[in-house]
């Protein structure tokens, strides 16, 4: 499945086009607005999330709720366009914030008003990924496949993640039982997506702190996958490597800096006979490893185990206290645009990591069983499934 995005954070919409994405599966409209509606959520959002209602309106692909094989193209309005309108066609900017697209944007393009490359980068974009990705979610939930996400961290708060993470497993399915993962509840209830309440309070407090000093703050976000066969993937060339696409795609998040999988930069610190995932085998459950300090990648391909993936967030470039740079008309010393903004994001990001997954995913399924329709697919998932399962 490929998928193209247009529009700007204050133009009239965000507009995405899906091409190739299965035919016969059920598109549920609610559960795609509810994602979109959770990527607004978070302590430290900005005033924009209380002006916007997210909701998607699709113009083609779909028929009688089932998805055609035929381009899907959907709508996701802006209703602060209307705000915005003088605004977009007011004074050029020319004061551009360090960190952000700004210098290097009008630098590449040829343009002499930052605002153009500010309404195109903004992460206001990540919206219609969250959209495409839901799409990517309906279809992965046909075969029991599931993406979670939790925050790790915020500025200096973090938790003991390692506890949170030994309680998933590579069959959690919370259409069934949250058995396996019963902090579940308290990460979607939680106005920081964190499993801890009380660093939930400590981040909260932090937040509230930076914002009264006019600074921002990043942190770390944890995505997991949960219901995956081995061979996703290949080892047969570089660019078909899954987790070398998944880093990528998690990459592409504005303010992401470092993408890990498992024990991460943490290997570099271990021995081979601690690091390395055991690999055991009975009749009822095939073979499966005891830990996943892998994060559920071995040769570029899914193992078996649940993917488990660290993602770091750097500090939102957007500050009321602005930062040293300089105009890029009078070459002097200025402070850096001042906008309304996030002061953080990171629970957000941990929703559209979700989207960027499940899209990577959906298109990892397609390269191993088929693309056109969800009866292939199924009919190649399930033979495949029943020879790794009696091997």
């Amino acid at each position: 499945m490929r998928f193209l995005t247009a529009g700007e954070s204050h133009g009239e919409a965000l507009t995405v086009i899906m091409d190739e994405f299965p035919s016969g599966v059920d598109i549920d409209e609610d559960f795609i607005n509810s994602e979109l509606s959770k990527r607004q959520m978070g302590f430290g959002r900005g005033a924009r999330m209380s002006i916007e209602s997210d909701e998607v309106k699709i113009l083609s692909g779909i028929k009688n709720g089932l998805s055609t094989g035929a381009p899907i193209s959907f709508i996701i309005s802006n209703n602060d366009y209307i705000n915005w309108k003088d605004k977009n066609e007011g004074l050029p900017v020319t004061n551009p914030r360090p960190g952000h697209a700004d210098l290097t944007g009008i630098l590449k393009y040829r343009l002499k008003n930052i605002r153009e490359v500010i309404e195109r980068s903004s992460a206001r974009e990540t919206a219609a990924r969250v959209g495409a990705g839901a799409f990517a979610k309906l279809f992965l939930r046909k075969f029991s496949i599931f993406i979670f996400s939790y925050v790790e961290q915020i500025g200096t708060v973090r938790i003991d993640s390692g506890k949170y993470r030994k309680a998933v497993s590579s069959d959690f399915n919370p259409l069934k039982s949250k058995k396996d993962f019963d902090f579940l509840d308290v990460i979607e209830n939680s106005i920081m997506r964190c499993p801890d309440p009380g660093a939930t309070g400590e981040m909260i407090k932090l937040v509230s702190k930076i914002s009264k000093e006019g600074d921002s703050l990043g942190g770390a976000v944890r995505v997991f996958a949960s219901g995956l066969l081995p061979g996703l993937g290949s080892y047969t060339q570089w660019d078909l490597r899954l987790d070398a696409k998944m880093a990528r795609a998690l990459m592409s998040i504005p303010s992401v800096k470092a993408v890990s999988f498992g024990l991460g930069d943490h290997a570099a610190s271990i021995k081979g006979t601690e690091f390395h995932d055991e690999i055991y085998h009975n009749a009822g459950k095939g073979f499966y490893r005891k830990t996943n300090n892998a994060g559920g990648f071995e040769g570029g391909m899914t193992n078996g185990e649940f993917m488990d993936a660290g993602v770091v967030i750097k500090p939102i470039p957007t500050t009321t206290a602005g930062l040293r740079t300089v105009d890029t008309v009078t070459k002097k010393e200025s402070v850096s645009f001042k906008e309304r903004s996030d002061i953080c994001a990171v629970p957000s990001i941990a929703l559209i990591a979700e989207a960027m997954v499940a899209i990577e995913l959906l298109n990892a399924m397609q390269d191993k069983f088929g693309k056109d329709s969800l009866a292939e697919i199924s009919l190649n998932y399930k033979n495949y499934r029943k020879y790794i399962f009696e091997f």
